[in-house]
């Protein structure tokens, strides 16, 4: 599966998609799912939680490991996909559809900072 283009990735393997002036969504990739397996549990930051860019903001368990999710920016938590906790699973099938998370960017300067679908391939193959 290769990373949509549209999309800014962040090197600990999360994306954010920016939908209109500072909010964002935010989830992980195709790549960071696969290395999971099958995720059972998705822990994402509160609504209201402040995150910085690439701090442990939440936390994602699959039947063979547990991984911190960090933030792909700066900013607070204004929304979280509620439908992961029921549906958890929908991380490894719709990776850039089953977002973590919707925030309000803080320092959208930061986002200068995130790496395109290629570069972000780069990070991936090593």
């Amino acid at each position: 599966m290769s990373n949509p283009e549209n999309l800014k990735y962040h090197a600990s393997h999360t994306w954010l998609k920016l939908e209109s002036g500072d909010i964002a969504i935010v989830g992980i990739t195709h790549h960071a799912q696969e290395q999971l397996g099958d995720v059972v549990y998705v822990q994402p930051p509160e609504s209201g939680a402040a995150v910085k860019q690439g701090e442990a903001c939440g936390v994602i368990e699959s039947v063979k490991t547990a991984a911190d999710v960090h933030a792909p920016a700066s900013g607070v938590v204004i929304e979280v996909n509620a439908a992961l906790a029921d549906t958890p699973e929908a991380v490894n099938t719709d990776p850039y559809g089953a977002w973590l998370f919707r925030m309000k960017l803080s320092a959208p300067s930061e986002l200068a900072l995130l790496l395109d679908a290629a570069a972000y391939e780069k990070v991936a193959d090593e």
